[in-house]
């Protein structure tokens, strides 16, 4: 009988955390109602969400175009041509867009990605109707000139050397990392080379707008006060958008390597030892995404996480920080972490291993399951209070979720269990991981490693005076 009222107890329990999840999901729901779909004739896709008491509109415009798309001697022009539609078109040139903007108080900006570009802003909703005039204007009739394409391309290389070039490791690294999946659509970096930037020419850029700007790869989001007209004012600056004859590419499943991989890099300039992990996961679209985001959470991400947790007293390292890279066909978990004075880059390794082992062999238990996908709901119910951050959000939907952009992947969230994520883990995180150790010059190596050695209060006091 007592086992029975354990289990029933259980049964209980798990049933009144599902009701709990089911309640705190109900604002995405009811939010998704009210927006409005369409898809033009042209096939680009719209959604339209009117929020009440707004002054303002959010714009988020997303195109399915990234580095992934971008052929040899081309690395780049993704990346490159975002920043060439802030530069003119041909009813608003140079900076007149720029210019606008800012006279009508706008937040604008745009990123650049391996599967996607997107271009977001706001401003006051009295303004929706130029603001969309010239968003067209700029996707359809961009104007390129020499002087414009060198400008940016300067801009652009000096980003690569601020940003790669000019810090440590970091260029080494990230080639190291492309080249595990080299010959793929992922195998270069976003900024592309130097001299396929260099190269770039007016003529160049514009047929790569040619091929990938068109309104059957377009997702359009408005968010806030939504004026009446909006409609037609979409259809009249969108609606004539012809898109090319050739249909768009199309991206196939990563098959990659999954055994351990070992290196180091050597840099002058590096001030002290870091180690980079990374495990090649799966794309957004595979049926273990939901999962496996769950596990980075559970893993690195939040702060409740194992690594967090075991960081609270002594931790082994100085500092450490995980960005999940989670592509549309593809995926990377990755964690960079700095050690102590007294602890090996083997050490942290095998810590790392100790808690990807620990989750393999023991799932979590129905609490922390229900507060992880808790954790995640409330980031994604904080979007809601965001109207810019929302409206970038419902463009980025996937296909799949074209008409369920805010619940489709909160369910499939919501349908990950225990087993899912014990699965997972050793599916993809236990099958192996790719190691690369940072190392500085010889003599912070000797020093690192004298440290090492040292009884941990002395090893502790010098760190201090060292770094």
């Amino acid at each position: 009988m007592a086992h029975l009222f354990i289990a029933a107890t259980i049964t209980t329990s798990v049933a009144a955390a599902n009701d709990e999840l089911v309640k705190l999901a109900l604002p995405l729901y009811q939010v998704e109602k009210t927006i409005e779909y369409r898809r033009l004739d042209n096939g680009l896709e719209v959604r339209l969400l009117p929020l009440a008491q707004r002054q303002s509109v959010a714009i988020a415009s997303q195109f399915a175009v990234g580095s992934r798309n971008e052929s040899q001697g081309q690395t780049g022009y993704a990346h490159l041509f975002e920043h060439m539609l802030f530069k003119g078109s041909q009813n608003a040139p140079g900076d007149s867009y720029s210019q606008t903007m800012s006279a009508l108080s706008g937040r604008f900006n745009a990123s650049t990605f391996f599967d996607y570009t997107n271009y977001y802003l706001n401003l006051p909703s009295n303004a929706l109707e130029l603001a969309l005039w010239l968003e067209a204007d700029r996707f359809i009739r961009p104007s390129l000139t020499t002087d414009t394409v060198k400008n940016q391309q300067q801009t652009v290389l000096e980003e690569m050397a601020t940003t790669i070039d000019n810090q440590p490791y970091i260029r080494p690294a990230m080639e190291f990392l492309l080249k595990q999946v080299q010959g793929t659509p992922y195998g270069h970096a976003v900024i592309g080379s130097k001299t396929d930037i260099e190269q770039a020419t007016p003529e160049s850029l514009n047929q790569f707008h040619q091929t990938y700007y068109r309104p059957d790869a377009m997702q359009l989001s408005i968010v806030g006060d939504i004026p009446n007209s909006t409609n037609k004012w979409i259809d009249d600056n969108f609606g004539q958008w012809i898109p090319p004859t050739h249909s768009q590419p199309r991206f196939t499943p990563l098959t990659v390597n999954r055994e351990t991989i070992t290196a180091e890099i050597v840099d002058e300039r590096g001030p002290w030892p870091g180690l980079l992990l990374a495990w090649h996961t799966v794309g957004k679209t595979h049926q273990d995404a939901a999962a496996l985001e769950l596990v980075e959470a559970y893993l690195l991400q939040s702060r409740a996480s194992l690594l967090a947790q075991s960081s609270l007293v002594d931790s082994e390292q100085l500092f450490y920080y995980s960005v999940p890279l989670t592509m549309e066909q593809f995926g990377v978990m990755n964690l960079v972490m700095v050690p102590r004075a007294h602890v090996s880059l083997d050490q942290l390794s095998l810590n790392i291993t100790a808690l990807i082992d620990q989750l393999a062999n023991h799932s979590v238990d129905d609490a922390t399951l229900t507060q992880l996908k808790r954790d995640w709901l409330q980031r994604q119910l904080s979007r809601l209070d965001n109207d810019l951050n929302l409206a970038i959000s419902l463009s980025a939907t996937q296909e799949r979720d074209r008409l369920s952009p805010l619940t489709g992947p909160w369910e499939r969230i919501q349908a990950v269990s225990n087993q899912d994520l014990q699965r997972v883990v050793k599916t993809y995180l236990q099958a192996g991981y790719v190691r690369l150790d940072l190392l500085p010059p010889w003599y912070i190596r000797w020093g690192k490693a004298l440290l090492e050695w040292l009884p941990m209060g002395w090893s502790d006091s010098l760190e201090e005076q060292v770094l």
